[in-house]
């Protein structure tokens, strides 16, 4: 098997990024994506072997492709690469689709039925029709979706699994195929606090009267698959809660999960099994609860010099756990680079009763005259955070009140000028009644 290019490869993006923007071109500068008549989709192909041992083996093969939309019988528009033709049906992926082009990420495998074999119940369908998938997403999150392409091939099945014996595509075919379902998510991936109740969406449509379908939600989390909801059409039997069965004949799976907790977390995969058809996404959930950050004094603190002062910044009801806390010290004037403070003090993490954790840098500061005008920060950094959070104050340095000396000076002599003549008379009156 021979892969293009690097040359002819960078043609083909270079005049495929032409045509696309020639096909933004309108009235109002851009395009809607349900006209979009073609996309860059590489081809991940597969070789599968059995070793010497017994054991498949699959190399995948990267190759470049093209998605094209149109009717049976149209010429590729980009022959010199693999053409995916996806003719009319009552399924089209596009009407999906959001954002921009160069936001939209394409790749096509082949997809097997298990040894499944039964006839797509749509006119044309053979039993021994090829299955590829075309997996589709938005790179900046709004959506992922997965359509099944049917091509009808000449050659029936010889009775080995289809992995086996995948049917040989060539550069430069062109493959006629046709829509046969469609499986998307606009919540590819989830970040929601404690106590929310977050919809996750999975919605899925087939090219034909909704036959028997089965759906699913299960949560995968350290290892392990639980199921949250089941239904089957056939037999009406419905388990788990959080989905309108109602909707599903709608072709609407969405699920709401109850009020979000630490064990929340994991990755939920909605299944939607309509024979030979598997289709699926995982929906990660993870939670993020942004730290609460305070220092113990106001944007000014004054000082007396000799005295000290116990600082405390505080980050409290962040999760996950890692949080770091740094104390920074800046001179007055703007130093190029503000300096870490080495002798910072950490408390334990605290654990909170709503899941969350709280953690506390403590320093001492005893500063001279030389520190005042200077600016302390601290500065906080949490996975939840995109940029740190910091709270500062501003030093301020003062000499003791010379003034308070002298009067304490002054009261100590009256004192002592008062009481001093009191002593000594009371002695004296005391010898002469001892003689």
């Amino acid at each position: 098997m021979i892969v293009p290019t690097t040359r002819l490869y960078i043609m083909f993006w270079t005049f495929g990024g032409l045509i696309l923007a020639l096909l933004c071109l309108g009235v109002s500068g851009s395009q809607s994506l349900y006209d979009v008549q073609w996309l860059p989709c590489p081809f991940v192909d597969e070789k599968v072997q059995v070793n010497k041992e017994g054991h498949i083996e699959t190399k995948y093969i990267n190759r470049e492709a093209v998605l094209q939309f149109g009717n049976v019988g149209d010429k590729p528009l980009h022959p010199a690469f693999i053409t995916f033709l996806v003719t009319a049906s009552k399924v089209d992926m596009r009407r999906y689709l959001e954002g921009s082009e160069d936001t939209l990420h394409c790749e096509i495998r082949r997809y097997s039925t298990g040894g499944n074999v039964m006839r797509w119940p749509t006119a044309g369908a053979q039993d021994h029709d090829v299955w590829f998938t075309c997996t589709i997403r938005n790179t900046q999150g709004l959506f992922v979706i997965t359509t099944f392409l049917r091509h009808t091939t000449g050659t029936p099945a010889q009775g080995q699994m289809d992995f086996l014996q995948w049917t040989t595509v060539n550069d430069r075919d062109l493959l006629t195929t046709s829509a046969a379902m469609v499986v998307l998510t606009r919540t590819p991936s989830v970040k929601v606090g404690f106590l929310k109740e977050p919809n996750l969406h999975c919605l899925f449509a087939v090219d034909h009267k909704l036959p028997h379908a089965t759906v699913e939600w299960r949560l995968q989390r350290h290892g392990e698959r639980s199921k949250l909801f089941s239904y089957s059409s056939r037999t009406g039997k419905t388990e788990g809660s959080g989905v309108a069965v109602k909707a599903i004949a709608a072709g609407n799976a969405s699920i709401k999960l109850p009020p979000t907790r630490k064990h929340s977390e994991g990755t939920y995969i909605c299944s939607v099994m309509v024979p030979p058809l598997n289709g699926s996404h995982d929906i990660p959930l993870t939670i993020s609860e942004q730290p609460r950050v305070s220092i113990n004094v106001g944007s000014t603190l004054s000082m007396t010099l000799g005295k000290n002062e116990k600082l405390i910044c505080d980050a409290e009801g962040y999760y996950p756990l890692d949080v770091n806390i740094e104390w920074y010290c800046e001179e007055s004037g703007g130093s190029p680079m503000p300096s870490l403070l080495e002798n910072v003090m950490h408390s334990s993490h605290r654990y909170n009763q709503d899941g969350t954790y709280s953690l506390s840098a403590i320093f001492y500061l005893q500063p001279g005259l030389e520190n005042s005008g200077y600016k302390y920060t601290c500065r906080v950094s949490h996975k939840s955070l995109l940029t740190p959070i910091h709270k500062s104050f501003y030093l301020i340095v003062t000499e003791p009140d010379s003034t308070m000396w002298y009067i304490l000076i002054i009261a100590m002599l009256v004192i002592t000028c008062y009481m001093l003549p009191q002593y000594l008379s009371g002695r004296k009156t005391a010898r002469k009644r001892f003689f």
